[in-house]
């Protein structure tokens, strides 16, 4: 059963050395990160399963112990995903991807050490049923199961965002954001899916399956960080 949520955002600008001079525009957001972590290792839970989001290629899971690199920007960092449980299997032979390797730096930053992990991507192209589906099954992994949903807004804010602005860009975001403050599965579950790929979201499938693992749990929402640097939208918000 999930007894607690955390929602980040993945860019590997989140890492200092990553952002270098710019490191301090995130001083924030890594914040805030850090108080959603804290709330998970106050939840007790048995499981901790970190899912975010990838490419088309990118489905599946990824064992605790798993290990990830930001050398590909530049940087002499390498990062590990926890540790596994007894009875998992021992480290995955892929390196984790990019949105894992931030979270798997988010939790030894906090130095979480409060249960086995497990790594879940979920690839762009899922459906809204089918994540909803997979978060079902997350869900009773364990008596008492944590999820660390990793996963960004829009890339359409500004003008030199990623994806150059696009008016709608905002009002989705807002929508999300108040989605997560309030764990509404609802909202979450009912997504446009075609707006989101449009808008370059990379959290849409991963909120979808914190949705699914969220049902009939009555769990409540709490926003604790909302802003668009770099013209991307950043979203932090915990569920207990």
């Amino acid at each position: 059963m999930l007894v607690a949520a955390a929602v980040c955002p993945c860019p590997p600008l989140l890492v200092p050395g990553v952002a270098a001079g710019a490191a301090p525009e995130l001083d924030s957001a890594r914040a805030a990160c850090t108080d959603a972590l804290g709330l998970l290792a106050a939840a007790r839970p048995y499981r901790l399963v970190v899912v975010g989001p990838g490419d088309e290629s990118e489905h599946g899971g990824y064992a605790g112990g798993t290990r990830g690199t930001f050398r590909g920007f530049g940087v002499d960092i390498d990062v590990t995903l926890g540790r596994p449980g007894a009875d998992d299997p021992g480290p995955s032979q892929r390196p984790l991807p990019t949105s894992l390797a931030v979270a798997a730096w988010l939790l030894e930053r906090t130095a979480w050490a409060d249960a086995p992990i497990e790594g879940l991507v979920v690839g762009e192209p899922l459906t809204p049923e089918r994540c909803i589906e997979i978060g079902r099954d997350v869900a009773v992994r364990a008596e008492r199961v944590a999820l660390l949903v990793m996963g960004d807004a829009s890339a359409c804010r500004t003008l030199k965002a990623p994806g150059y602005l696009d008016e709608r860009a905002a009002p989705f975001d807002a929508s999300v954001a108040h989605a997560l403050g309030k764990a509404d599965l609802a909202a979450l579950k009912t997504l446009d899916t075609e707006l989101a790929h449009e808008l370059k979201v990379s959290g849409r499938a991963p909120w979808q399956v914190l949705a699914g693992a969220a049902e009939e749990v009555g769990l409540s929402g709490a926003l604790l960080y909302e802003d668009a640097p770099y013209g991307v939208g950043y979203l932090v918000a915990t569920w207990s």
